[in-house]
């Protein structure tokens, strides 16, 4: 009798497992933010001619692909950012992700919006708000990196008066 128990016990047991499947669940995100607090004093060398007031936010998504195991498959990237503080009139002619860490002066643009001097846009009074660029294409190398070391990439916006850099700020994981 007792090994009939015993059996009983075994198989019950068995059958009130976890509900789950036996192979381990996707867990990770396919989509990850990063932000920026734009600043011309994160320049290297920091700005002061008339765009030194300049400063705005700036959010980075990249936006993941995964196979079953949870490995990057594909990746995009969308910039959104806000400016303000600029003069009147300042044209925005680029906006990029380079690779670099703090106080690196211009490292390798790795990003790019695909803004350029001839497509660049005016701040009429010196601010913008929700500047998108969507759908940037994002190697899937690149994307394992700036997860794994989001300081060691900066978000960088660039105007006419300071066509290296105008405002940046290096990226932080939201």
């Amino acid at each position: 009798m007792k090994r009939y128990v015993l059996i009983g016990i075994a198989v019950l047991a068995a059958g009130c497992g976890s509900s789950s499947p036996s192979s381990p669940s996707n867990t990770q995100p396919n989509t990850i933010v990063f932000n920026a607090a734009l600043s011309a004093a994160n320049e290297v060398p920091p700005i002061t001619n008339a765009d030194a007031n300049g400063r705005g936010t700036g959010t980075f998504t990249l936006n993941l692909t995964r196979d079953a195991s949870g490995t990057i498959t594909a990746a995009t990237g969308t910039f959104v950012y806000n400016l303000s503080g600029f003069p009147a009139g300042t044209t925005v002619r680029a906006t990029h992700i380079h690779e670099g860490g703090p106080g690196i002066g211009n490292g390798t643009v790795v990003i790019d919006t695909g803004l350029t001097a001839a497509t660049g846009f005016t701040l009429t009074d010196g601010t913008i708000g929700n500047q998108t660029f969507a759908n940037r294409d994002v190697s899937v190398t690149l994307a394992n990196q700036i997860i794994a070391n989001p300081n060691g990439y900066y978000f960088n916006v660039h105007t006419g008066l300071n066509p290296g850099g105008a405002v940046r700020a290096q990226l932080v994981k939201q």
